[in-house]
């Protein structure tokens, strides 16, 4: 679906690439032989109108704000996971090099010490996290973790196999890592979650009492499952879609978002937004019409309690 020139993402334009430099998706190839590879672009497709993004925000009550004052911004880790072993049954995740660049670069944009693993095993990426958990937290104002691999529902792939993504994000609740009750722990999730596609449709028309601190009221409690986002590249059940030339549409979109309004919105303010980009700017192309022509619209789950401003 042709963008606008002024669009925030380029619309997908697979001949930019070659014939091997389409879409894809980061899932195991099912039995039904659903994947293949995706090439040129239909003309003629209708364009959709580009809202006018202004970084403005209003008043925010600094009761209900997450406090960035701290000596930094915090860690951001990102697990690049680009080839598998054969036993996995998945193939190499072309494109997500990009990925992990354009990430590097606008999250550390924000402040944060970045680190770039990449062809993490299971092993490793357990490992990785739980060192992180057992650090002294107590200088950063939040944390930052991001997974670009081969997924399927509550799971994501190492090199050579398989983990439930709680393994991993659990290490960071309040009861295992102390040094950040209270503070957001950010997830970004790009890989599949299923093996559907969507077919689109096509449209009519374009809490707590800030002075209840536990050094000073030991009986004030948080849930140990407060504080987390996940940003997930796409809902349950669905693929997630990756260019081979430019990198998957959903980390395209973040950071785009991120490095035009990164410092100026909300952190629901910014995702609502990437959902935007990638709802109406990406399409999948493919001269088999089976796999033609297909959407993707990520996915956020928030247990965050105050509004999130870098």
């Amino acid at each position: 679906m042709e963008g606008n020139q002024s669009s925030p993402v380029p619309t997908e334009k697979d001949e930019d690439y070659g014939g091997d430099q389409g879409d894809t998706v980061d899932a195991k190839p099912d039995r039904r032989n659903r994947l293949s590879m995706f090439g040129k672009k239909k003309s003629g497709q209708e364009q959709q109108p580009q809202p006018s993004f202004s970084g403005q925000h209003l008043y925010v009550d600094p009761t209900f704000k997450y406090n960035m004052d701290y000596r930094n911004v915090g860690k951001c880790i990102i697990i690049n996971n680009k080839n598998f072993e054969h036993t996995t049954g998945v193939g190499t995740r072309v494109g997500t090099d990009t990925d992990a660049g354009e990430l590097h670069k606008c999250f550390k944009s924000l402040g944060f010490e970045v680190k770039v693993y990449n062809d993490q095993r299971c092993e490793d990426m357990q490992k990785l996290l739980k060192q992180a958990a057992a650090e002294n937290h107590s200088d950063a104002a939040c944390f930052a973790c991001i997974f670009l691999s081969h997924g399927d529902e509550g799971k994501i792939y190492g090199t050579d196999g398989v983990l439930e993504i709680k393994e991993l994000t659990t290490l960071f609740r309040g009861d295992k890592c102390r040094t950040l009750i209270g503070k957001p722990k950010l997830f970004f999730i790009q890989a599949c979650r299923g093996s559907e596609f969507d077919d689109g449709i096509m449209t009519d028309s374009g809490p707590a009492d800030d002075t209840l601190v536990t050094d000073v009221n030991p009986r004030y409690k948080i849930p140990i499952e407060a504080d987390f986002l996940f940003a997930y590249s796409t809902v349950p059940g669905y693929y997630s879609w990756r260019n081979q030339g430019r990198g998957s549409w959903f980390i395209q979109a973040l950071c785009s978002v991120i490095n035009q309004f990164g410092k100026q919105l909300e952190i629901m303010q910014i995702l609502t937004r990437v959902n935007y980009l990638v709802a109406t700017n990406f399409e999948s192309q493919s001269d088999d019409p089976r796999y033609s022509e297909k959407k993707q619209i990520p996915c956020v789950v928030s247990m965050l309690t105050k509004e999130l401003y870098f």
